[in-house]
């Protein structure tokens, strides 16, 4: 099983490594990071202002005039000092302050010009003191002016400390927008790294990833014989193939630094900083050389350009794409880098990010067969004890279609439900459990009426029933009408073997499967629901492919006439004339294959109510149940592979277009 990569530090950083050598020892981190900061900031504030409240405070308060008189005339003044009509004194005894703010000693007082008291010689009989300096010390200017410019000194200091840490840790242009610091190796359990052990169920796509292993390994030979490799690999298909598992395990395999980053990590809304990020990821690359860069959901910054108006961020797209398009070819030979890719979108990426010298090699990865499947299965499962009866071989059978990522789903949900049911080991029932939810959705605890459910059970048999009458078709797996996702019942239908083609025939045993629920609450109760939905839309997909994709129609003719591709405008793809033409033969084909569900129905009206009734009172039906109640023989494993070997194609089970 694959390494999961343990996240980033830094979040501005958009990239992952593994394999390169430990970068220099960087500072350590400010503790608590930025709240820290702001507290610490706060903290600083308050503390100079109460430094400067206390300094600021004055040794006495002003008094009246009268009562300095007052404490003169009862001998209570020791000493005064007066420069000009201000007095400052001390009392010898403490009198209460005027305001009320407790006792005083020391005060200040200011003479009118209008007194004619003689002030003197009450001084002087009652032997107070005249200082030549004042009672009161005052600061000097320049003490006032430091004591008044400390905070906005001490947050000055503070700031210059907080930007020389996002310089040191970020880089230039603000610490937020240049350059990254190197990245960190990432720390692998025991030292190891995902190679080709780790890989399963796509044998021919390692075959072709083995060149780009041998030529990491051995440069020199490749160099002699005046060979190049690829400078770089697209790897195409699905999502949960496992696009990024293949590029971790090629530079495992190879033993050398794997980089990774997803290709929407690198735009951000001011234009610029997405090209300089990829600068500096190549850069680090050819530092640590022979090394792979690898670049998830590459078609996020490498769509066609000129394809149309782009919105907000459309130029850091294009800046970014044609900053990779000019470090991939610079690259030489020796240099020994070599850039894989990955999307589900090869269709759309531009011409210039896949022409020779720069991805040069397309590497399609298709879900796994059922060999395949089966040996992803007992990768996921090392780490899972399982019982005696857990057959894996059977599962990969019942699971055409699904990817890597899904099997492993499937195996996780299935040691979640042992987990649950307080088992020491992951049962048969377990897989089979899980495999109902990931392919059927959860059960809902939806209490229906019972003509409601009647309705249901009849739908259901619909589907089942012509699924079973029709030659060729995938068998039925399971019946039930226990609400599970958003559908109130569920039909699942598997084929025995994977297929790759589909004939005519097959498909239109497919859409009179599709109607057959809506058949079949036409036939019972005369009404038509809205629970055929999604039927609708299964039936809809496959007549517009057969009409106006796969040739399958007379009219339209041995072209295709629609887009493949959802996003295209529909109405652009061909002329109007053509369009209708390809509406009308999709209502044909339709309209033919529910007159074929509504005869047969009414022909085995009989089977239909057992199977039916069979389904009211087990809610669920496996295979065998299912096919015994409906009274049709079912043929064995042996028989069913003989009349399955000349077959192509794959089916999904009902609900699920092609």
């Amino acid at each position: 099983m694959a390494n999961p990569v343990p996240p980033r530090d830094r979040t501005d950083q958009p990239w992952r490594s593994e394999g390169a050598p430990p970068p220099p020892p960087a500072r350590k981190k400010m503790p608590g990071g930025w709240g820290g900061l702001i507290l610490t900031a706060l903290v600083v504030y308050l503390i100079a202002n109460l430094v400067l409240s206390f300094f600021n405070e004055k040794d006495g308060p002003t008094i009246s005039y009268t009562e300095f008189d007052k404490q003169v005339a009862a001998g209570n003044v020791t000493k005064i000092y007066s420069k000009g009509d201000a007095i400052q004194g001390q009392l010898k005894n403490k009198q209460p302050a005027p305001n009320g703010d407790g006792d005083y000693t020391k005060f200040t007082t200011q003479r009118p010009a209008f007194a004619d008291d003689d002030l003197w010689a009450q001084l002087t009989k009652n032997n107070v003191t005249v200082t030549a300096e004042p009672v009161v010390q005052e600061r000097s200017f320049l003490a006032n002016l430091l004591i008044s410019l400390a905070p906005m000194l001490l947050l000055v200091l503070l700031w210059v400390f907080i930007a020389r840490r996002m310089s040191a840790g970020m880089g230039g242009a603000g610490g937020m927008l240049g350059r990254k610091a190197p990245p960190k190796p990432v720390e692998l359990e025991a030292g190891r790294r995902t190679t080709f052990e780790d890989v399963a169920g796509i044998d021919e796509v390692e075959g072709e990833l083995n060149d780009v292993v041998d030529f990491l390994k051995n440069p020199g030979a490749y160099r002699d014989m005046g060979a190049k490799m690829p400078r770089g690999v697209l790897l195409a298909g699905p999502p949960g193939t496992g696009k990024t598992l293949l590029a971790r395990a090629v530079a495992g395999e190879a033993g050398v630094p794997f980089f990774s980053a997803s290709a929407s990590e690198f735009i951000e809304m001011i234009v610029g900083v997405g090209a300089s990020r990829v600068r500096e990821l190549f850069n680090e690359a050819r530092k640590v050389a022979p090394a792979i860069i690898f670049i998830d959901e590459i078609d996020t910054i490498g769509r066609a350009r000129g394809g149309g108006a782009g919105m907000g961020g459309h130029d850091e797209r294009e800046q970014t794409l044609n900053q990779i398009l000019t470090e991939m070819d610079g690259f030489t030979g020796s240099e020994g880098v070599i850039v894989l890719a990955a999307t589900n979108r090869a269709d759309v990426l531009d011409p210039a990010l896949t022409r020779p010298g720069r991805f040069d090699r397309i590497v399609h990865v298709n879900p796994p067969d059922r060999g395949g499947r089966e040996a992803i299965l007992r990768i996921h499962t090392r780490q899972i004890p399982l019982a005696q009866d857990v057959d894996l071989e059977h599962v990969a059978k019942t699971t055409p279609g699904m990817t890597g990522a899904e099997l492993a789903n499937l195996a996780n949900e299935a040691a979640l439900l042992a987990v649950k049911r307080r088992q020491k080991t992951v049962t048969r029932s377990d897989l089979s459990d899980a495999l109902e939810k990931v392919q059927l959705g959860a059960e809902r605890p939806l209490v229906m009426p019972l003509e409601e459910r009647r309705r249901t059970a009849y739908h259901e048999s619909g589907h089942a029933l012509l699924g079973m009458l029709q030659p060729g078709a995938d068998p039925v797996r399971k019946i039930t009408i226990v609400p599970r996702g958003r559908a109130l019942g569920v039909t699942l239908s598997t084929p025995e073997s994977d297929k790759y083609a589909y004939t005519e025939d097959y498909l239109r045993g497919r859409i009179i499967g599709a109607l057959g629920g809506m058949a079949a609450e036409q036939v019972v109760f005369g009404v038509i629901t809205t629970g055929a939905e999604s039927d609708l839309e299964q039936v809809t997909t496959i007549a517009r492919g057969m009409a106006g994709r796969w040739g399958m129609s007379e009219r339209v003719g041995r072209l295709t006439a629609i887009p493949g591709d959802t996003q295209q405008a529909y109405g652009l793809s061909a002329a109007p004339a053509t369009l209708d033409t390809v509406d009308e033969e999709m209502r044909r084909i339709v309209e033919e294959c529910y007159e074929s569900a509504l005869n047969q129905l009414r022909e085995h009206r009989e089977k239909l109510d057992a199977l039916a009734e069979a389904l009211l009172a087990e809610e669920t039906l496996e295979e065998a149940e299912a096919y015994r109640a409906a009274g049709i023989p079912r043929l064995g494993k042996e028989g069913r592979e003989e009349g399955e070997a000349e077959r192509e194609g794959e089916g999904e089970g009902e609900g699920e277009g092609l």
